[in-house]
């Protein structure tokens, strides 16, 4: 029990350190209200609001038809243009695109004679452009083929597919961008968090107040694991249940708390890692400096941001150690698929096995950095 105490009393002090960092206060405010947000709305790989125009030279039922299946909330409203008017919009940045349908095309169409149309794109807008030209071709051919099989009256084929989208029925990329970024801030701020209230004790010379005390390292780094990570678990639940599912509208099919719980054996890796990186760091700049390092393949190579079947094979089985790639796997099976326990055991395993190696390599990094000083 005396355990037990110094443990709670330490982390109450770690708590009232962090309550009188107002630069802290602010980022962890900003990390999980505004960086969540923006990143579900502001995903640059998608088509959103996309402009643009056509230019109708035939004026048929079949080009009426192609201009109206641009909408939103792909494109916007189709601008109706000519021909002279085509370069100089597209020249002061107001089309991405423009749809030049020639004339007789719907004549040449029913004809089988293959016409061409001319698709110009504005390729500064290299995200929009690369995903919008695709969007573009598929509208414009799906449209032509309903109309000639109308017109020819073909047959209808015996085998006819009919998508359904699981999980996510509207391909709404919020849904993907806000769950994720929680996923991403959990370990960003767990990390930043632990390693900075240490070297903020280093820099303001508290460590060697805590070497007089009777109390063990073992203790000190325990109270900087839960109290940097219960900070972090309250806030991302709470941007799930305000800014998530509360501004964003997006639906959670799983259990919260149990995504709360997987989060809380993914805090326990990533503050351990917080300390080590902290005891290897003389101060914050440097320590900054490993952020970078070590944070960016956790993020970037998790699956979180590409899937893990495109990588190769070596960086799939590396990123097997590392506790983002199984917190990303367990946090989109409960979150996108509404997954229980008995589908995420094996991660909340995994997590578990490899927070132990690293807190108990933190904690020999820690007694011996902890020993030199004194």
């Amino acid at each position: 029990m005396r355990h037990l105490a110094n443990i709670f009393r330490l982390g109450v002090k770690e708590l009232w350190s962090l309550w009188r960092d107002p630069v802290m206060l602010v980022l962890i405010a900003y990390t999980f209200t505004v960086s969540v947000y923006t990143a579900a709305r502001a995903m640059p790989d998608t088509l959103h609001k996309a402009p643009i125009a056509i230019v109708d030279e035939d004026g048929s039922a079949l080009s009426t038809r192609i201009a109206s299946a641009f909408y939103p909330p792909l494109f916007m409203a189709p601008s109706k243009i000519t021909t002279g008017e085509m370069d100089a919009g597209m020249d002061a940045g107001r089309y991405t695109f423009v749809l030049d349908i020639p004339p007789d095309f719907q004549r040449d169409v029913l004809a089988g004679r293959a016409p061409t149309m001319q698709l110009n794109v504005d390729a500064t807008r290299m995200s929009q452009a690369f995903t919008g030209g695709g969007y573009v071709q598929q509208i414009v051919l799906g449209e032509i083929n309903e109309f000639v099989r109308r017109h020819r009256a073909t047959s209808v084929p015996q085998v006819d597919l009919a998508p359904r989208m699981r999980f996510n029925p509207t391909l709404d990329h919020t849904w993907f961008g806000g769950l994720m970024q929680i996923i991403n801030d959990v370990t960003m701020l767990s990390i930043i968090l632990t390693g900075a209230a240490l070297i903020r004790e280093r820099e303001h010379g508290t460590v060697e107040h805590l070497l007089v005390m009777p109390v063990t390292p073992t203790e000190i780094m325990l109270a900087k694991v839960w109290s940097m990570g219960a900070v972090v678990l309250v806030a991302a639940a709470t941007s799930l249940l305000l800014v998530v599912q509360g501004l964003l509208h997006v639906k959670v099919e799983g259990s919260v708390a149990l995504f709360l719980a997987g989060a809380a054996l993914h805090l326990f890796a990533t503050t351990s890692m917080g300390i080590f990186l902290a005891t290897l760091a003389r101060s914050m700049p440097q320590f900054g400096l490993l952020m970078v390092l070590i944070l960016l393949p956790l993020q970037l190579l998790s699956g979180g941001t590409t899937p893990r079947e495109s990588m190769p094979q070596i960086v799939q089985n590396i990123m097997l150690a590392a506790p983002t790639t199984h917190f990303v796997e367990l946090g989109q099976a409960i979150l996108y698929r509404g997954a229980g326990l008995d589908v995420v055991w094996q991660p909340f395993l995994i997590l578990l096995v490899i927070g132990s190696v690293l807190f108990f390599l933190s904690l020999a990094r820690f007694r011996k950095t902890i020993g030199q000083m004194a």
